[in-house]
């Protein structure tokens, strides 16, 4: 199993970017996946997350109305549409899958991690 998140980059208060999450080794469609992200001096905090077939989906109040998470099954990609940016939003962003109890968005119950990409919302 293998994910690789992307996408990130500086963008000003109020823009938008798109993050994407390439996946691999497994069949995207049966697991969870989130988006988490973390903030300098900050704890691992999750962001947005689907379940199994996009059943059931989970945002954080934070990002509430203006992230939108989203999978490809085609191209074994998910992604995540943030708008509206703060300056609070900047974090290295994570894509994570999950092959049970992943629809609540636990950290804890995510078993499979790519790396890292650094959003940056300044003016």
């Amino acid at each position: 199993v293998q994910l690789q998140a992307s996408g990130g980059g500086l963008v000003q208060p109020g823009g938008f970017l798109r993050l994407s999450c390439a996946t691999s080794g497994f069949t995207l469609d049966e697991y969870a996946i989130g988006w988490f992200r973390q903030a300098p001096g900050k704890e691992r905090e999750r962001v947005a997350c689907t379940s199994e077939g996009d059943s059931s989906t989970y945002y954080a109040d934070s990002v509430k109305g203006r992230f939108t998470i989203s999978r490809d099954n085609a191209k074994n990609t998910v992604y995540l549409q943030m708008n509206s940016l703060k300056l609070e939003d900047t974090a290295v962003y994570f894509c994570a899958a999950a092959d049970y109890g992943g629809s609540g968005c636990s950290i804890l119950a995510y078993d499979y991690w790519g790396r890292g990409t650094l959003v940056t919302v300044s003016s």
